[in-house]
C-alpha cells in the first residue's frame, strides 16, 4: 500500500519530474484548513491507486522555490504531472470520488 511522498525543493526533480508514472502533487501548508481536509483523500488515493499514480505532498512554506516556479497562488492546489509536464491543475478541496474520476483512475 502506497503513501504520499514528501517532496521538497531539493528532491522535486527526482521524485516528480523523473517519475515513471503520473504524479499528483499536493501543494499545501500546516495552517491551511482545506489542506487538512484533502489530506485523508490523498492518503486513500495513494493507498488504493498507488500502482497507477504517485501522490506527492509539497509544503509551500518550506519549499517556496518550487511553489513559485509553478505559480501556486492559493492552496490546496494539486498539479497532475506526466513526463515532467503539468497536464492538469486542481484548486481547492475535492472529494475522493470526484478526484479519482478527474484523474481517470480505474
Amino acid at each position: 500500500m502506497s503513501k504520499p511522498v514528501k517532496v521538497t525543493d531539493d528532491n522535486f526533480n527526482t521524485e516528480v519530474l523523473s517519475a515513471d508514472k503520473k504524479v499528483l502533487v499536493d501543494f499545501w501548508a500546516e495552517w491551511c484548513g482545506p489542506c487538512r481536509m484533502v489530506a485523508p483523500v490523498l492518503e486513500d488515493v495513494a493507498g488504493e491507486y498507488g500502482d497507477q499514480i504517485k501522490v506527492a505532498k509539497l509544503n509551500v512554506d518550506d519549499n517556496q522555490t518550487t511553489a513559485s516556479r509553478y505559480g501556486i497562488m492559493s492552496i490546496p492546489t494539486m498539479l497532475v504531472m506526466e513526463d515532467g509536464k503539468v497536464v492538469d491543475k486542481l484548486v481547492g478541496y475535492m472529494p475522493k470520488d470526484k478526484l479519482v474520476k478527474k484523474l481517470d483512475l480505474k
